[in-house]
């Protein structure tokens, strides 16, 4: 199974950040991340969204933490220092990766992890809409039950609809996969 590293900039949207932690549930994928990229995630939530409880969103993250076994990499800082990016603070992402020998980490941010500096270690850096698409091939069922049980725990009158206009917008070509398969 492969092992995905989730950038922060991908456990920031809801919708998105949702997806990804069942797609780990489901036992699709098994995600990874760090303390430091749940810091940044929700450092920028509590900045950028005054309008969310804090004590919610620190919530959210013990529920995440919990909700798969092992995913919290540690042990990785010793690898910052040897890995080369454009953006520097970006190094601990790929470290964490390499430590947690992943194949795929899921960033917004592709040009922060240029393949060359990645493929010494057998990892790629993919959107998470190829990311998602990649899924769709092979478990395109267990995407549309995951959109539904997302649908299902809005506390607000939502429906698959919804879910998937929220998706789309971080995973347009997701969103349309399975949509069409709701049909």
């Amino acid at each position: 199974m492969r092992i995905a590293l989730y950038d922060a900039n991908v456990l920031y949207p809801s919708t998105l950040r949702d997806v990804l932690i069942r797609v780990g549930i489901a036992q699709l994928v098994v995600p990874r991340w760090t303390d430091r990229i749940l810091d940044e995630t929700f450092r920028n939530l509590k900045e950028d969204r005054p309008d969310l409880d804090p004590a919610r969103l620190d919530r959210t993250r013990t529920l995440m933490n919990g909700a798969i076994n092992d995913v919290l990499v540690t042990g990785y800082e010793l690898r910052i220092d040897d890995i080369v990016l454009p953006d520097p603070d970006d190094r601990h992402v790929a470290a964490a990766a390499i430590h947690a020998g992943a194949q795929v980490i899921v960033t917004n941010d592709l040009k922060d992890f240029p393949a060359a500096a990645l493929e010494p270690h057998a990892i790629s850096a993919w959107h998470p809409d190829v990311f998602l698409q990649d899924l769709c091939r092979e478990n395109l069922e267990a995407l549309v039950r995951i959109v539904k049980e997302i649908a299902a725990a809005w506390r607000r009158d939502a429906d698959t609809a919804a879910v998937l206009k929220s998706l789309g917008v971080e995973a347009p070509d997701t969103a349309d996969k399975i949509s069409q398969a709701l049909l």
